[in-house]
């Protein structure tokens, strides 16, 4: 089974404020702060929740599901 990480940024929520890039710990290879948050290089992401648990618009959220690979059913 292959696990699949997608961070999703409500872009209507979403301040840009940063907050997720701070607390993060490897913000400054995951996230990207324009008008809005925008995660990249999920390969570094801990999947420690930190940054959807500590943004102040409640605007991110993780997203783990495994693949619709037809051998797991």
């Amino acid at each position: 089974m292959v696990f699949i990480l997608k961070i999703a940024v409500d872009k209507e929520k979403c301040t840009g404020c940063g907050e997720c890039k701070e607390v993060c710990p490897k913000g400054y290879k995951i996230w990207e702060i324009n008008k809005i948050a925008h995660p990249s290089n999920l390969e570094y992401c801990h999947v420690c929740t930190i940054c959807a648990s500590k943004c102040p618009e409640i605007a991110i959220e993780l997203i783990r599901n495994h693949s619709n690979d037809e051998s797991d059913e």
